[in-house]
């Protein structure tokens, strides 16, 4: 499985990304382990937004084409399932890697 996803800090910055584990990428967003990365610098740690994908193609297309959208753009498809942008990794099931 591959992910889309879409991570925000509290202040709303957001980053797109794609992986074929979101359960250890967020871990890795979180942890910050890298000083120069752009979601290091902003704290975009928080997972607001994902869709799951079986071929890689479609998933790395998809993650081009919201990459491409403007702000707000981005921002309804957020709200459109996470209306209050709440952190979708502390989720209970998100806690079992084997899922995600």
């Amino acid at each position: 499985m591959y992910y889309v996803y879409i991570t925000a800090s509290i202040s709303r910055v957001i980053y797109v990304g794609i992986t074929s584990s979101l359960y250890n990428r967020i871990k890795q967003h979180k942890a910050g382990e890298d000083p120069k990365a752009f979601t290091t610098r902003y704290k975009v740690n928080r997972l607001v937004y994902y869709e799951t994908y079986k071929d890689v193609y479609d998933a790395i297309e998809r993650e081009k084409q919201i990459k491409r959208w403007s702000r707000k753009k981005k921002i309804n498809l957020i709200e459109s399932v996470n209306p209050k942008w709440n952190d979708l990794s502390i989720e209970p099931m998100f806690d079992k890697p084997s899922q995600h």
